[in-house]
């Protein structure tokens, strides 16, 4: 069919082409094959065009409808990505409170745990001041008693005189034999 198409526009255009006399007494003739011309060109535009226009229209109409599938999936993550950032200011502001609240915990606990070291370092001392202080007192009550007795045997040896430790001499030894018997 289109090896026809072409040889009919070939003799139309090479019956348009004639030139002289003849083909000024042929105008019926090239009305006519102008005619045909017209007819074949419009039978093939006929035949060729609107399945060529029926796809155009329907690759244009699927690329439209990809478009617009395309633009409103655009448009969703669009407003998921605003929504997340409208979210973020308040995630972020819900991590600082939980933050400062951490913050707060944390500083009761280790204060509370400084207070309760330093009770327990205050008992300590407490009880380290009282054993030194029992340990003074007994060093003091020893020393006491040592400064005593050697003041006693200080002040017995001068009211010692050589006839009383005599006399107590005795009376030890008699002391003795008492007990013995």
């Amino acid at each position: 069919m289109k090896r026809l198409a072409i040889a009919f526009a070939l003799f139309s255009v090479g019956a348009f082409a004639q030139e002289g006399e003849a083909s000024r007494n042929l105008d019926g003739w090239k009305w006519a094959n102008f005619a045909i011309l017209v007819i074949g060109l419009g039978y093939l535009m006929a035949k060729y065009l609107p399945p060529l226009f029926r796809s155009r229209t329907q690759e244009i109409r699927k690329g439209i409808t990809e478009a617009q599938a395309l633009k409103r999936d655009a448009e969703a993550r669009a407003a998921a990505v605003e929504a997340k950032l409208a979210a973020l200011g308040t995630e972020i502001e819900k991590f600082r409170v939980q933050a400062r609240a951490e913050m707060e915990q944390e500083a009761a606990r280790i204060a509370e745990n400084t207070s309760r070291h330093l009770e327990k370092l205050q008992r300590q001392a407490e009880l380290e001041i009282e054993t030194a202080g029992k340990i003074v007192q007994r060093e003091l009550r020893g020393y006491a008693a040592k400064l005593a007795l050697e003041l006693a045997e200080t002040r017995i040896r001068r009211s010692l005189d050589p006839r009383t430790d005599g006399a107590l001499i005795e009376e030890f030894v008699h002391d003795l034999g008492a007990s013995k018997n």
